[in-house]
């Protein structure tokens, strides 16, 4: 059961951050190398409490489909979106965003379980935890490059 932590300080307001790390539009260009892509639930727009969104990316030469619901919301300090249909056996990717001094912190925890069971844990301690880690990191500097876009 890997779970991946990171911190990024962003030069911009919390509300900035948090509209941007909810939008399906964002998320689809910052993961543009796996042609992310939403395909049911919420298309575009930014995501709200209760509401999923099915992405079909390729990710290992292989076409994928995941649905994650938004479990828990509070506008503009985390949100956290699980799971519900997927490849992993199951995750919760908690967004935390913090006002700090002009700018605010962004925390970012994906904690997830690999299918398959001991193949799974293989799999995350060969590969998988490293490209995941990889995957958000990318993912979280876009928005940070965006949000101080916007602030500047």
């Amino acid at each position: 059961m890997p779970v991946i932590r990171s911190e990024l300080y962003i030069e911009a307001p919390i509300e900035t951050c948090f509209d941007l790390a909810r939008s399906i539009d964002v998320h689809a260009q910052s993961t543009s190398q796996t042609k992310e892509r939403a395909v049911g639930g919420v298309m575009s727009g930014l995501i709200e409490l209760g509401q999923t969104v099915t992405w079909e990316a390729v990710h290992f030469g292989i076409k994928q489909r995941l649905t994650a619901k938004i479990t828990e919301f509070e506008l503009p300090f985390y949100f956290v979106d699980e799971m519900v249909r997927g490849a992993f056996k199951r995750f919760r990717h908690t967004h935390e965003f913090c006002a700090v001094d002009s700018g605010t912190l962004m925390i970012d925890e994906f904690d997830y379980t690999s299918p398959l069971g001991p193949l799974g844990k293989l799999a995350d301690r060969m590969f998988l935890e490293a490209y995941m880690r990889s995957f958000l990191l990318k993912r979280n500097l876009y928005i940070k490059q965006l949000a101080e876009k916007q602030a500047a």
